[in-house]
């Protein structure tokens, strides 16, 4: 049954917290370097400084979404993203539009699948998280042809359809600070609306929109990298943050130590009172599984979680300023 934006917004909002897994090239390409998380500033695929991925390097070969969903599960997380493709533009699923992408990956496992159905097990509603901004096929800022968007709405349509209902897609790389195709070249309103005639229940989260709710269905915040809700807003939004330095693993991640569970306690009651759902990073390995300490960290989190007092549902009139 089709629901109103309203409804869906509210509904979110009543989730409160829930798990960002990273997930991608970037955890294996760049798992031992301290500099990068992925081709900050990069415009041009060609750029003799983009780190260029091989998809026969992709081999997570211990893979268990089943451990994801648990680490999550012990830290309360009602609902969860998987970066299904990141801004390097390897795709974690069987996409029949590029060859970048697990089918030519050492280890061939559609991960989309694998997460959708763990978290689904676990009772955590299974959302994913898609990147428009992609360097491998030269859409950026700077180059986003009638071509690319027959792309995008091509691998968006395949997420759409293949694996049952998807209840928000978190797109980043969209005419953000950080990079990606402007509005000028690709309109919020063209694959709002291609994604709810696919999926009608389905909201769009555009990380880079600011506040500007016409650009959204949720204002969202990437706390990690200092944004911050003004002081009267009330919703409806999404924040995100780390335990470690970045939002893919790194090999040193095993033993560092993180961010307390008690700090990440206040951001999450500091959200939740403006009508904000919180997103703490789950970042596995390169082997496909999460680190003792981290899933250690989560678990830490859901105890001291369970002692805050519960926040009422918003009320039926509710809607944001």
């Amino acid at each position: 049954m089709k629901k109103d934006l309203v409804t869906l917004q509210k509904e979110f909002v009543n989730l409160r917290n829930g798990a960002f897994i990273h997930f991608n090239s970037a955890t294996q390409q760049f798992c031992d370097s301290d500099v990068h998380d992925w081709d900050y500033g990069i415009t041009d695929k060609n750029d003799k400084n983009r780190h260029v991925f091989d998809p026969q390097t992709w081999n997570p070969n211990q893979l268990n979404c089943a451990q994801w969903a648990k680490v999550a599960k012990d830290g309360q997380a009602k609902f969860a993203a998987l970066t299904a493709k990141h801004h390097e533009g390897f795709t974690l699923w069987a996409t029949k539009t590029t060859e970048h992408s697990i089918h030519n990956g050492t280890f061939k496992v559609d991960v989309v699948k694998e997460y959708l159905h763990a978290f689904r097990e676990a009772g955590i509603l299974a959302g994913l998280y898609f990147s428009i901004l992609d360097l491998h096929h030269g859409i950026t800022e700077t180059s986003c042809t009638k071509e690319d968007v027959q792309f995008i709405k091509a691998q968006i349509k395949e997420l759409l359809t293949n694996y049952g209902e998807i209840p928000f897609l978190i797109i980043d790389g969209w005419n953000a600070p950080w990079g990606g195709p402007r509005f000028s070249d690709l309109p919020f309103s063209e694959i709002d609306s291609f994604v709810k005639k696919i999926q009608p229940n389905c909201l769009v989260m555009n990380i880079g929109s600011g506040e500007d709710i016409q650009s959204t269905d949720i204002v969202f915040y990437e706390n990690a990298a200092g944004e911050e809700a003004e002081d009267d807003f009330v919703g409806p939004g999404a924040s995100c943050n780390i335990y470690t330095k970045t939002w893919f693993w790194k090999e040193g991640y095993q033993t560092e130590t993180l961010k307390p569970a008690a700090w990440a306690v206040e951001k999450v009651e500091e959200c939740n009172a403006k009508n904000i759902s919180f997103l703490m990073n789950i970042s596995p390995n390169k082997y496909g599984t999460v680190d003792d300490n981290l899933a250690q960290r989560f678990h830490e989190f859901g105890e001291l979680y369970k002692e805050c007092a519960p926040l009422e549902e918003l009320p039926e009139g509710w809607l944001y300023r």
